[in-house]
């Protein structure tokens, strides 16, 4: 079966920076669209970036446009997400899901566990 499993995040200082991964299986990997997306205190279900299956197009939300960065392996079928420049908004539970943007804010597409991220001083 599918399984997705995020790790990576952490506590970081604002203006730090922490590097996702996840750990792709149960599928064909290197035909996917993957997508990061986010749940924050009170907030709600929030796609940040996603990538195409071949990792030469990517995409991302305005508020992490710039310090964001996707990318991934299909070699070792894992999907990053470099992150920069954090500020305390992006505390969230970040989540890596199958499919695209369309996917995401859909509610469809299907989620590994999550992995806390914490931005404070």
């Amino acid at each position: 079966q599918v399984q997705l499993v995020e790790s990576g995040g952490g506590l970081a200082q604002p203006g730090g920076s922490l590097r996702l991964a996840c750990a792709a299986s149960g599928f064909t990997f290197s035909v996917a669209s993957m997508s990061w997306a986010r749940q924050g205190p009170g907030k709600g279900f929030e796609w940040v970036s996603d990538i195409s299956p071949d990792g030469t197009h990517t995409d991302y939300a305005d508020f992490v446009k710039g310090r964001f960065t996707i990318s991934r392996d299909n070699a070792q079928n894992i999907v990053y997400l470099q992150m920069n420049s954090l500020k305390p908004e992006d505390t969230a539970l970040y989540y890596c899901v199958t499919g695209g943007q369309s996917t995401v804010v859909a509610g469809h597409g299907l989620r590994g566990q999550g992995t806390q991220v914490t931005v404070s001083s």
